[in-house]
């Protein structure tokens, strides 16, 4: 089980689980959503029907106010006011923890640098340790198994666990982790070796795009999540390479993002027209790609079940619109819109208030989207013989 996996659950648990659930940054976590915003930027509600998201939203505000005049905990009430709603997408958060909500999607977090993921047989491995981390600067490696957190073992541990040992949610009750500059001692392996190193938490920016180009000349950008500036990341990938360069776009365990960064990743391979339509309380809406995108690259996009929210928008646009060939499996399908409203004590219910489509009008929510070609572990094998097919990049 990779540590995106867990990332495919309903955002329902609140506190430390809430927000390591939500974000497909691993070990450096973060925060995720696919929320849509109104054109003047508030959250617009209005009734669809008796239980519609407007009732659902006045239900919860109900709820927490009666509970503060009560002096009861509003965040309480309202989460279970959620609970009763039937919205598998709805979460209650903090105010602390939707600070950092926002923070992550602003491409911030507070941690060591590590991403991992627990392998078949229980371990948990480091898969990537940031540039200029903590992690870093303690040697550790891509490939070293990580053995305990603060003494406390890891392996068969899920990877959202790991994830609230190394924040230090304990140390900071309902935020979502530690403050920057506190400990963490790690139990680590490499080979025959086993250590241990104290690493101090830091604020650090998380990296959403990587570049590596493969023997034969492809590039691929590996968009870990749409945080802010994802899309300017992609852009600046694309100027480094040749114009017809065989490119493939590796969406795999992306829990989405900011919306506004994969509409603008897909103007990067569109040149203009329609990204997805979505309602928000019953009011139709569209999305479109600015113009003079490239269009002439010949593109993959790889997906797997991790693939989520805007990572599944970006794929249905690229795909309905001819531009891409996708290749993995069916993503996990979540296409529904939420929105928040900030309750009497400070903390914040998101609601679910709509849902979007592709632009063939395919819908996403609970089906995902079916790939043009099944593939998995060897997905990106398959990719580099498929773009042999649809062009040389001489």
């Amino acid at each position: 089980m990779s540590g995106r996996d867990p990332f495919c659950q309903p955002r329902r648990v609140r506190r430390g689980a809430a927000l390591t659930l939500v974000f497909a940054g691993v070990l450096i976590a973060g925060a995720a959503t696919g929320s849509f915003p109104e054109p003047d930027g508030s959250a617009r509600k209005t009734a669809v029907g008796p239980a519609g998201p407007a009732a659902r939203h006045e239900a919860v505000e109900r709820a927490a106010a009666e509970a503060m005049a009560d002096g009861k905990s509003p965040m309480e009430a309202a989460e279970r006011a959620v609970s009763r709603s039937g919205d598998r997408w709805a979460a209650v958060y903090s105010e602390g923890e939707y600070e950092e909500f926002q923070d992550a999607l602003d491409g911030r977090y507070t941690g060591v640098g590590l991403s991992a993921r627990q392998a078949p047989d229980g371990r948990v491995e480091v898969t990537r340790v940031q540039p200029g981390s903590p992690a870093a600067d303690a040697g550790i490696r891509t490939g070293d198994r990580l053995r305990s957190v603060d003494g406390q073992a890891v392996d068969g541990r899920p990877v959202t666990e790991v994830v609230a040992l190394l924040r230090g949610d304990a140390l900071r009750g309902e935020a979502a982790d530690a403050p920057a500059g506190t400990t963490v001692t790690l139990g680590l392996e490499r080979g025959t070796r086993a250590w241990t190193r104290t690493l101090h938490r830091a604020r650090l920016s998380t990296d959403p795009v990587t570049v590596h180009r493969l023997p034969g000349g492809v590039t691929v950008l590996k968009i870990a999540a749409f945080t802010k500036g994802s899309a300017d990341a992609v852009r600046e990938a694309l100027r480094t390479t040749p114009a017809d360069g065989r490119t493939v776009l590796d969406l795999r365990g992306n829990s989405g993002g900011l919306v506004t960064e994969a509409v603008d990743t897909a103007s990067a391979f569109l040149d203009g027209g329609l990204v997805a339509t979505y309602d928000v309380d019953g009011a139709q809406r569209a999305l479109h790609a600015a113009p003079g995108g490239d269009t002439a690259r010949p593109l993959v996009v790889l997906v797997d079940g991790g693939t989520m929210s805007a990572a599944e928008l970006l794929t249905g646009a690229l795909q309905d619109r001819g531009r891409a060939v996708v290749i993995g499996s069916r993503t996990f399908g979540k296409g529904s819109v939420q929105m928040p409203t900030t309750l009497p004590d400070g903390s914040v219910a998101e609601l679910t208030v709509g849902h979007y489509r592709t632009p063939l009008g395919h819908a996403v929510d609970g089906r995902g989207i079916t790939p043009d070609l099944e593939a998995g572990t060897h997905a990106l094998e398959r990719a580099e013989t498929v773009l042999t097919g649809l062009g040389d990049p001489s």
